[in-house]
């Protein structure tokens, strides 16, 4: 009799053994750094969108369903042909920076899955490249737009994936590839606008240098009129008389004296030893 119960006891724990094996990688789960999670509840409720599962060790039912999220950031890149505002196709390299917004990982979860970046976020990347790039002509996206038509893409993108429970943290435009022909084209155009640009300076730089050179001699010509109206024949006198008398002073000198004529001015005559 106690070797049946022995038997018996022995069969029960063999199963019991059994179904710890199949379910025990359902009933214990780890959930990494940069990870969340969240639970399906099979007969209690489904989705549990309010409880979201943070990093560490975790018992679940093993009827119960744990759905495990990177959160981290994640690069998605994407290179395409989109049309130019004029019809011309252009391909684009683009990178969008992205994550799960950590409090709606249910939310998420429920409306596109563990495969939202298939299903959401790179349909979204297209689609905004393109309806931004086409309102632009390619030499506005070659030389001088670049950066707007980013911006203008990081706007749309944000918006319609903060509403789908994803943060874009930043949109980059890796390479934008024209058309040989209208590269070349482009490049030219902007080769023969420098040039202009810098004719114009030359032409500006030397037009404010003839400015400068006659604002000058219009100076001295007005310094020289008031100076000639200032200066009368008895201050010349006076000043060749004091003029006179300095050379005089020179050890080296013998000074005779002349009275000029008609008020003329002192002569030395003589030199020294």
């Amino acid at each position: 009799m106690n070797q049946k119960k022995l038997m018996t006891f022995g069969i029960i724990a063999f199963f019991l053994f059994i179904f710890l094996i199949i379910f025990s990688n359902s009933a214990f789960i780890t959930i990494d750094a940069g990870e969340r999670g969240v639970l399906f509840r099979r007969f209690s409720g489904g989705l549990d969108k309010q409880n979201i599962y943070q990093p560490g060790f975790h018992m679940v039912a093993p009827w119960n369903d744990m759905y495990v999220y990177e959160v981290r950031e994640t690069q998605l890149e994407e290179e395409m042909e989109v049309l130019s505002s004029n019809g011309l196709t252009i391909k684009v390299d683009v990178t969008a920076r992205i994550r799960p917004n950590y409090g709606t990982i249910g939310e998420l979860h429920e409306t596109f899955g563990r495969e939202y970046l298939e299903r959401l976020v790179r349909p979204e990347v297209r689609s905004s490249v393109r309806q931004v790039i086409g309102k632009f002509t390619p030499e506005e996206l070659y030389s001088t737009r670049r950066d707007e038509v980013q911006t203008l893409i990081t706007e749309e993108l944000t918006k319609v994936l903060t509403e789908n429970y994803v943060d874009l943290r930043a949109i980059l435009i890796r390479d934008i590839e024209l058309p040989d022909k209208v590269r070349m084209a482009i490049e030219e155009k902007l080769e023969a606008e420098q040039g202009s640009l810098k004719y114009e300076y030359i032409l500006t730089r030397e037009k404010q240098e003839a400015e400068r050179r006659l604002i000058e001699a219009e100076a001295k010509a007005a310094a020289n009129r008031v100076l000639s109206a200032s200066l009368s024949d008895k201050i010349l006198q006076d000043k060749g008389i004091e003029a006179t008398l300095e050379l005089a002073k020179s050890p080296n000198s013998k000074v005779i004296v002349v009275g000029g004529e008609g008020g003329g001015l002192p002569l030395i005559l003589g030199g020294g030893n």
